[in-house]
């Protein structure tokens, strides 16, 4: 029907029929309204309403179609071009929320007009006001009648009663009281005349307490002197007579009643009413063409303000949509950083505007999230790359099969030759077979021995295994043990030189005493006293000889002090334990302004991977004592100040023995297979370097060693030579 509707130009027929009817209605109305004229009759509420409702409804029509001409114009102004049917179908609304209202306000109003004026200006109503105008006047004069009979009745009886008893006594007022209430007077008097023509009240009776002779109308006295029997006057509010009671004596009756019935029942204006009702039917014509022409009026305005204020409110909501087809648009093209300005408040458009910004930014979020990632990820693996190139250990990654995907430049250095390229791809039997036998033991660690070119190494190597394969990670710890060895030979030699060197001195000197004192006194065989001492003198110079040489072995070859930045050899050492312990939660941290100190590079490295190792045994040992639900936790924190650095690696192992404080000592050991000279090693070292080692425990359990380093140690020897 809409494509039927659409070809065949449908509205524009409706249109075309809307003002034809408009025009026939407005025709038809006038010949109507011509030919009531003539006649001077009201026209009927049924012809009014008929007439009225048949010129309103084509003539709004006509607004609604001229709204929907510019809804459909303001549609293709629009962005984008639309279709209008938004704005169309809104101003179809609007129109007949305001239109089946309006038009059913107005039949109701001109019918219900219609029939109170056909109900005031009928003939009944006109006839009903005459009869009650003459029934007013009927009644206002049957009250004068009744006052002046009253009165005349009232006169005569004060004529005999006045012969029996005079004015003032008791008598004669309970007579005038019971006269006032029994002929239903409001109020009385009686006046004597006197000789200067004025009247004098003998008796009086007036509830309001307002009586004055001067209520008496000028003339009346005069008018009953000339021999009228009564005087009568009446207003809105009273009717007042004044008659003669015994001429000759000049004495006179004054009475009055009084009623609101007298005001509403006035003949003046009872004939007002009427003249005022006769000019108001000749208006009434008039007065209805004017109230059907202003319902005409405020009806078509009604219906055209509706349809504006459509037009409006479908521009102000069709616009935000368009501007956001548009805006979409331009997202599709990639353009993520857009973001609507218009209307952001609580309704429904906000509401859509507020989603979408919040649409783009977190695509846009998640697309800087996705470029930050992938340029993460490749920062990442380029440092990896990186670290795994620099770092002294061996790293191998292999596959679920047993081949290597990783082989790192140290690792490839030790087990190939470095020219060689890396043998990716290569299973692991073939490149380090000592190695795939300790993998298919099932071993998570061991120290082997690796023969490359006629050398033997020994390798210290830890295996991660995962979902994916294996993570190998080894040390070149040869020259480690070799140090070690020396270390311990070192340590005895000391203390065997310091065991020896102590008694030399008092034998050195004894001997000596003995030959120059003793000397002279020996006679038997004074030469082979003399040949003997000497000799244990020189025997005691190539001892002490010996222990000197036992001394120099005893110390640690002399560091190499350069500028190196402490956080990377930390890092460096804690990294190589966090490849070869995945099961243990490494973390690092460093604060403070971090100098630059001086140190030995392998004297630092070897002191740290120590340590550390020790924190790594106490975990194992905990971790075996604690069963499942324990994970290990080693914490390395550096902090820097002006003087130098402090490392703190603290752990949740099994704690510090008891007697923690000759833990340092050569020799002395918690474990098993402990030598006691790692900690001894790493005291040296730290002391070479102006430092010192200290131990706690650590809260919740572990042990927490601070490794303090000097920034310039040498600096530290001089000014001690200095104040030596």
């Amino acid at each position: 029907m809409q494509v039927a509707a659409r070809r065949a130009n449908f509205f524009a027929i409706v249109e075309v029929a809307c003002v034809i009817a408009f025009v026939t209605m407005t025709a038809v109305t006038w010949v109507a309204l011509r030919t009531n004229a003539r006649s001077g009759e009201f026209l009927s509420s049924n012809l009014t309403a008929t007439l009225l409702v048949g010129t309103l409804v084509p003539a709004m029509a006509i607004l609604v179609l001229l709204g929907r001409r510019m809804a459909l114009r303001r549609a293709a102004e629009s962005i984008g071009g639309g279709t209008g049917r938004m704005h169309v179908r809104l101003v179809f609304i609007f129109s007949i929320i305001a239109a089946v209202p309006t038009l059913l306000v107005v039949i109701f109003a001109s019918y219900l007009f219609q029939s109170g004026v056909e109900f005031w200006f009928s003939d009944s109503s006109r006839g009903l006001l005459e009869n009650a105008n003459k029934l007013a006047r009927g009644y206002y004069e049957q009250a004068q009648r009744d006052v002046s009979q009253e009165s005349f009745a009232m006169a005569q009886d004060f004529n005999v009663e006045l012969q029996q008893e005079p004015i003032t006594s008791p008598a004669f007022s309970a007579f005038y009281a019971e006269q006032i209430y029994r002929r239903k007077l409001t109020a009385s008097a009686v006046l004597q005349k006197g000789e200067d023509g004025k009247l004098h009240t003998l008796a009086i009776v007036d509830p309001r307490g307002d009586w004055t002779a001067e209520r008496i109308p000028a003339g009346a006295v005069q008018t009953i002197d000339k021999g009228d029997p009564l005087v009568v006057t009446s207003d809105a509010g009273k009717i007042e007579a004044l008659l003669p009671i015994d001429r000759p004596s000049g004495l006179y009756l004054y009475n009055a009643r009084t009623s609101d019935l007298l005001e509403l029942s006035q003949g003046k204006r009872a004939e007002n009413i009427v003249k005022g009702y006769e000019m108001l039917t000749s208006r009434a014509r008039l007065y209805q063409l004017r109230f059907n022409v202003a319902l005409f009026i405020a009806s078509l305005a009604l219906v055209g303000l509706s349809v504006w204020f459509a037009i409006r409110f479908a521009d102000r909501q069709v616009k935000p949509l368009y501007e956001l087809v548009d805006a979409a648009r331009r997202v599709g093209s990639g353009n993520f950083a857009l973001r609507l300005a218009g209307r952001t408040g609580a309704d429904e458009i906000g509401l859509l505007n507020r989603a979408f910004n919040r649409m783009t930014g977190q695509i846009e979020k998640q697309t800087q999230a996705l470029l930050g990632a992938n340029l993460q990820l490749q920062e990442r693996r380029a440092f990896i790359e990186a670290v795994l190139e620099s770092v002294t250990a061996g790293v191998i990654s292999l596959d679920g099969a047993g081949a290597v995907q990783l082989m790192n430049s140290t690792a490839q250095k030790m087990l190939l030759d470095q020219a060689l390229p890396a043998p990716v791809g290569l299973p692991l039997s073939q490149v380090a077979p000592q190695i795939a036998v300790l993998i298919a033991s099932g071993k998570s660690g061991a120290v082997v021995q690796y023969s490359k070119n006629g050398e033997l190494l020994t390798l210290a190597v830890k295996i991660t295994r995962d979902a994916a394969g294996h993570v190998i990670t080894f040390e070149d710890i040869t020259r480690q043990l070799l140090d070690q060895r020396q270390a311990a030979w070192s340590d005895v030699a000391r203390r065997i030189a310091h065991e020896i060197k102590n008694p030399l001195t008092p034998i050195q000197l004894a001997t000596e005493r003995l030959s120059r004192r003793y000397r002279k006194q020996i006679v038997q065989d004074p030469d082979l006293f003399e040949d003997l001492t000497r000799t244990i003198i020189r025997q005691v110079g190539d001892l002490r000889k010996m222990v000197d040489e036992f001394s120099s072995f005893a110390r640690l070859p002399k560091p190499i002090f350069r500028q190196e930045d402490p956080v990377a050899l930390t890092r460096q050492a804690l990294f190589l334990q966090e490849v070869a312990r995945p099961d243990i939660a490494f973390s690092f941290a460093s604060s403070g302004e971090m100098p630059i100190i001086g140190c030995d590079r392998h004297q630092f490295g070897q002191a740290m991977t120590n340590v550390l190792k020790n924190a790594v045994e106490a975990v194992e040992a905990k971790a075996k004592e604690a069963g499942e639900g324990y994970r290990g936790r080693i914490e390395v924190t550096v902090a820097g100040h002006p003087d130098g650095v402090e490392v703190r690696i603290s752990d949740n192992g099994i704690g510090l023995p008891h007697d923690r404080d000759r833990i340092i000592e050569p020799y002395v050991t918690t474990r098993e297979k402990g030598t006691g000279l790692g900690l001894a090693i790493v005291n040296k070292i730290v002391e070479e370097h102006g430092g010192e080692m200290t131990f706690t425990s650590a809260q919740g359990g572990g042990t927490t060693v601070m490794l303090r380093f000097a920034a310039d140690p040498l600096a530290l020897d001089r000014s001690s030579e200095a104040a030596e």
